[in-house]
This record gives C-alpha cells, sequence and structure tokens, in this order.
C-alpha cells in the first residue's frame, strides 16, 4: 500500500512547492521566495534519494537525522527527519515520530517549510487510516476464512457419519 501512494506523494509534494512561493511579489521578496523553494527541493531531492537507499543506508541517514533533529530542533531538521522516517517500507511506528516532528512546523503557518510540513503531515494521517482499514479487511477476511474451514470440516464430518 504505501509503495503505491509514494510517487503520488511526491508529485503532491512538488506541486505544493509551487502554492509555498505564491504569496505574490507584493509580500515576500524574490530572494526571499528563491530561498524558501531551494530549500524545499533540496528537501524533495534528499527524500528523492533516500527512497532509493538499501535498507541499512536509510537507517544510517534516518539516525542522522534524527541526531540533527536533536540537536537542533530547526524546522528544516523537523522535515528533514519527518521525510526520512516517510520513505515507503519504514516501520508504521516511524509515521507517528515522524507526525510529532513536523507538528510544531504544520501549525506555524510563518514557517517557509509550513507547506511541505502540512503536506507530509496529511499524506502520513492519510496513510495511517488506510493502513488501519487494510489491517480491519484482513482481521475479517481471516475470520470469513476460519468459519468457511470450519463449516466445511463440519460438513466432511457429517458425511461420514451417515
Amino acid at each position: 500500500m504505501r509503495l503505491k501512494l509514494a510517487p503520488a506523494v511526491l508529485l503532491l509534494a512538488l506541486a505544493g512547492c509551487g502554492t509555498i512561493g505564491d504569496r505574490g511579489p507584493q509580500d515576500v521578496p524574490a530572494s526571499v521566495e528563491d530561498a524558501r523553494g531551494a530549500g524545499v527541493d533540496a528537501a524533495l531531492a534528499h527524500y528523492a534519494r533516500l527512497r532509493k537507499l538499501p535498507a541499512a543506508e536509510l537507517a544510517r541517514e534516518q539516525e542522522s537525522a534524527r541526531r540533527a533533529f536533536n540537536r537542533s530542533r530547526t524546522d528544516a531538521n523537523r522535515v528533514r527527519y519527518a521525510l526520512s522516517l516517510a520513505v515507503p517500507g519504514a516501520p508504521s511506528g516511524d509515521e507517528v515520530r515522524a507526525l510529532d516532528a513536523l507538528a510544531p512546523v504544520a501549525r506555524n503557518g510563518a514557517s517557509t517549510w509550513n507547506g511541505l510540513a502540512v503536506l507530509v503531515s496529511a499524506f502520513l494521517q492519510e496513510q495511517r487510516r488506510r493502513d488501519g482499514q487494510a489491517q480491519d479487511l484482513q482481521q475479517k477476511l481471516d475470520a470469513l476464512l476460519n468459519l468457511e474451514r470450519n463449516m466445511t470440516g463440519r460438513e466432511s464430518g457429517g458425511a461420514r457419519k451417515r
């Protein structure tokens, strides 16, 4: 399920990049918009690189991002750490840590990282919801399979008694 959503998230993130700097020239100087876009572009490029890493290297990158986040809880470090945890194939518990790291940035509308943080948070929340639905469906399927096995066993046992 995660692997199917990853390209969509990247496309949404790239689409969201265009809206981050859309405050207009009267509100934000061009140099600030350029810096803002460069930071987001670098974060997205970092995420694209993380997606291609083998599990061992990804774990090292996640640890590096965690240490940077713990040293300095800047918005950029929060987003970098969250993106490292949001890579497809990461353990599901990492989604909670990523959401926790992103929450202050997503709430801060003045942050240059706000748009990306909101986007990634929304993706992670939707992913958690879908994972929960998938688990519920799997439990229902398992219960139906058990019921079918029990019914088949009874029918076979009843036929032998005749």
